[in-house]
């Protein structure tokens, strides 16, 4: 017969589950970036679902949702082309996500002034014509820049992509959770401040928390 779980050993089990649910779709080959430390923030609008309400930050944490649709070489930043053949053959099979990073929001701004992003071009992933691009889109100037410090799961996670995470929409609500609890941040605590501060020099205060 098994021996009942001591209080003590019934908290220590307790504080190794933090589970997420939310998660943020980005392309597969930025999401990589941000696993290597190479970028630490995001320019968004929204998904087409969402340009009523537009992209909105609602989350202080979330899973990075890798995704391949929509994916363009000619949108990405030149440097991370050649990282496409590793990052697609590392694609789950038909059917199915791999979810190996958690992030935490550092900070974001809204940018309405287009020479402002030029200033940001290496800490994020997209070529200058997708900038101006997502800027300029539905005649709407302006974008969100997202910053986030990435955090590796102990483990890869694999989950069924059914049918309503589908599309262009940005943020998901996942059927089932994804145990956080001891992933590790990819940057120190000193490179990731200095690279806030940088895009804090660039682009002003950040926005006020929404919540």
């Amino acid at each position: 017969m098994e021996e009942p779980q001591s209080m003590t050993d019934a908290v220590t089990a307790a504080a190794t589950v933090d589970v997420e649910r939310t998660a943020l779709k980005e392309w597969a080959v930025l999401v990589e970036a941000m696993a290597r430390g190479d970028i630490v923030a995001m320019v968004r609008k929204g998904g087409i679902r969402e340009q009523r309400a537009g992209f909105s930050v609602r989350h202080d944490r979330f899973l990075l949702y890798p995704t391949f649709f929509h994916e363009k070489a000619a949108e990405m930043a030149p440097r991370l082309v050649d990282t496409l053949e590793a990052v697609h053959a590392r694609r789950p099979p038909e059917g199915a996500i791999r979810i190996e990073y958690v992030a935490d929001v550092a900070a974001v701004w809204s940018v309405s002034e287009l020479p402002r992003l030029d200033r940001i071009a290496d800490e994020h992933g997209l070529s200058w014509g997708a900038v101006e691009s997502r800027f300029h889109y539905k005649n709407r100037p302006g974008v969100q820049v997202v910053a986030a410090r990435v955090r590796r799961l102990d483990a890869p996670v694999e989950l069924p992509e059914i049918r309503r995470y589908a599309g262009c929409v940005s943020w998901v609500e996942l059927d089932g959770g994804v145990n956080v609890a001891g992933a590790a941040a990819v940057l120190p605590d000193e490179a990731f401040r200095r690279r806030i501060e940088g895009l804090r020099a660039a682009l002003g205060d950040a926005d006020p928390p929404t919540r």
